[in-house]
């Protein structure tokens, strides 16, 4: 009779919708917080994580680390959402060129589209050229972090199968 050992064991594989949210979810902490690290060194007047809790809380605290820390973590929340839509509609797309134009699209709703529902996000044609092009600079990484990941994991999958 032969004993089953611990290190001949497998762990089950993780589907690859459980990757799309890991890559939501880390992608959103990661860029949240190096938009934020923009906003501390005065690369940018508008912290992308912070105006998450900034735009819908009056608080003081809201101006502090905490807040950082909670808009950071409402990013990875949020980038969630984003990673999933991604997924839904742009998996099957190859290169970086679509991640790019995904998260320059992200950037425009942000600063666009959805500037009436943030009010911690000043109207573009008061922001500073600086702020633009850090802001731009932080959602196209992203974008092509979560749009990569996603299309080349999917691709992955595709050719293991």
């Amino acid at each position: 009779m032969e004993k089953k050992l611990e290190q001949n064991k497998q762990e089950p594989k993780m589907t690859l919708f459980q990757r799309v949210i890991i890559t939501g979810v880390f992608g959103g902490l990661f860029w949240g917080f190096m938009g934020s690290v923009l906003y501390y060194f005065n690369f940018s007047n508008v912290s992308p994580a912070s105006f998450f809790p900034r735009s819908f809380m009056n608080q003081s605290w809201t101006d502090r680390w905490l807040g950082e820390l909670v808009g950071i973590l409402t990013c990875g929340v949020i980038s969630i959402v984003v990673a999933i839509l991604y997924y839904a509609f742009l998996k099957k797309t190859l290169g970086i060129g679509i991640g790019i134009a995904f998260g320059a699209a992200l950037w425009g709703i942000m600063f666009w589209i959805a500037n009436p529902i943030f009010s911690a996000v000043p109207p573009i044609s008061s922001i500073n050229p600086t702020t633009i092009v850090a802001t731009v600079c932080i959602y196209i990484l992203y974008g092509t972090f979560i749009g990569y990941s996603i299309s080349f994991d999917y691709d992955d999958t595709q050719r293991g199968n």
